[in-house]
Formats: structure tokens, sequence, C-alpha cells
């Protein structure tokens, strides 16, 4: 078990103690417990309009993956399934778009964003890079193109229209992975 992976109860045990549950945390890599209020699991929804425009830049990161030849739609495709539980230092364990515009998912369990829970959240997302891959089986491939690429569309939609209307900004992804948006100073 990694060290972020657990806490230590007052009497010095590692893990919570029986039926309780553990204590809120930052969501980051170093996972203590919070003690700086604006990074609370209650921190209100991040502004829309800079998650609007980390989703562009990581449309733009996407499409430059995409360029790549006859594997760019799956690159594409599984930088925008795992963006947000990558462990790479310039990451920081969340997208490109994130972390230009100083946001961060979080779990609300407190532990770190992870590859699984990217995963969970980001799924809708990878059915547009799916799209391009497709159109290299044949018949097949060609026959689903349409549904997933409507799929996509309509799912992509809702997502916004989640993030806009919901008091917390979580969208159908976020509801899924048990995570949340927070805007971060860094």
């Amino acid at each position: 078990m990694a060290e972020h992976d657990h806490w230590t109860d007052p009497t010095g045990e590692p893990g919570a103690p029986s039926g309780q549950p553990e204590p809120p945390t930052t969501g980051r890599i170093d996972d203590g417990p919070i003690e700086d209020e604006t990074l609370s699991l209650t921190t209100g929804k991040a502004d829309t309009g800079k998650r609007i425009v980390a989703a562009v830049i990581d449309c733009i990161v996407a499409a430059i993956l995409n360029a790549i030849p006859t594997i760019g739609g799956l690159v594409a495709a599984a930088y925008w399934l795992l963006r947000d539980g990558l462990d790479i230092s310039f990451m920081d364990r969340r997208s490109i778009g994130k972390k230009v515009m100083k946001l961060r998912p979080i779990r609300l369990d407190g532990r770190p964003m992870d590859i699984e829970t990217s995963a969970r959240r980001n799924w809708m997302f990878a059915l547009g890079g799916l799209v391009w891959f497709l159109k290299y089986i044949f018949i097949l491939g060609w026959l689903l193109i349409g549904p997933v690429l409507l799929a996509a569309i309509v799912l992509g939609f809702y997502e916004l229209y989640r993030v806009i209307t919901d008091p917390q900004g979580r969208r159908l992804g976020d509801v899924m992975a048990g995570t949340k948006v927070i805007e971060v100073a860094d």
C-alpha cells in the first residue's frame, strides 16, 4: 500500500477507525488532511468559463495527438480517458487544460486521482477518439462510426449541461467517479 493511500487515526493506528470515514483531503499527491479551507471538498463549483477553456485546451492536445498516423485516434482517446490520473510531474494528476487553468479534479473520498478514477470520469470523451479508430475496421467499424459519434455528441452536450446547472458543477462523469473539480492557487 502506498504511503498516501492511508491515514493515521489519533491512536496512531493506520486506517480509519471502525465505522468512521477517512477525513477529507485535498486529493493531491501528498494527500494529507485538509489544512487550507480553500481546498476543502465543500468548496463551491469551479468557474464554468475556466472549465470550458480547459476543455478547449485538451481538445487541442487531443487534435495534435490525433495527427499521429494510424494510431492517432487511439492515442487521443487514451489521453481523454486517462488525462486526469496520469502521474506525470508536469501534469500533476490532471489534464494539461486543467493545469493551465488552475483547476484540479479531486476524489470525494479524499484519495489521490488515479488512472481508474480518470477512466470512470472521462470515458464518454474517449468516444470521440474511438471514432477515428473505427474507420480502420472494415465494415463493422464503418457501421459503428455513426452511432458512436452520435453518442459522443449527445453525452458531450449533457456533460456541459450538468457542469452549468449542477450546484457543485459535477457532471455525469464526476458522479460516476465520485469526483468534482475545484480551483487551486498553483
